[in-house]
């Protein structure tokens, strides 16, 4: 039987290309799908929470940004006079691409559980939210 780094990897990468193929058909890149998603759980964000979220550096964010405010998806502004934050926000292009994905997520997400009980997701969810939780703690206390 593989370790379970190939299998998360391997799931990781199936599940993400099957995504991004879905998503490249609404123009988008890879790394938008990840922020629209962030955009619309957060409603609004700045780009250090954006970056925490997706798991990605801030630089990265930033140059993705960039892409996604010239093709409209976005918009940059500051917020209370801080010209030191730029929060980010969706247009209403941006939000119509984020529902779309929610969609894409959620037929992905069906096609890859397809044949698995309720129990039995839900148990796959648990055991992968604890296995996040426990490897955050782990690099929050240095280990």
């Amino acid at each position: 039987m593989e370790s379970l780094h190939y299998l998360l990897m391997k799931t990781h990468a199936l599940f993400s290309k099957k995504v991004l193929s879905e998503a490249s058909k609404l123009g988008l890149t890879s790394g938008q799908p990840k922020i629209l998603d962030c955009l619309l759980h957060y409603q609004e964000a700045d780009q250090k929470t954006i970056a925490a979220y997706c798991e990605i550096e801030q630089a990265t964010v930033g140059s993705i940004l960039l892409r996604m405010e010239e093709a409209g998806l976005v918009v940059r502004r500051q917020k209370n006079g801080n010209r030191r934050s730029l929060y980010v926000s969706l247009t209403p292009k941006g939000t119509d691409a984020a529902m779309k994905l929610t969609d894409i997520f959620q037929n992905t997400e069906q096609e890859s559980t397809k044949g698995f009980t309720e129990q039995e997701q839900a148990l796959l969810k648990n055991l992968l939210h604890r296995m996040c939780d426990k490897m955050e703690s782990n690099t929050e206390k240095g280990a």
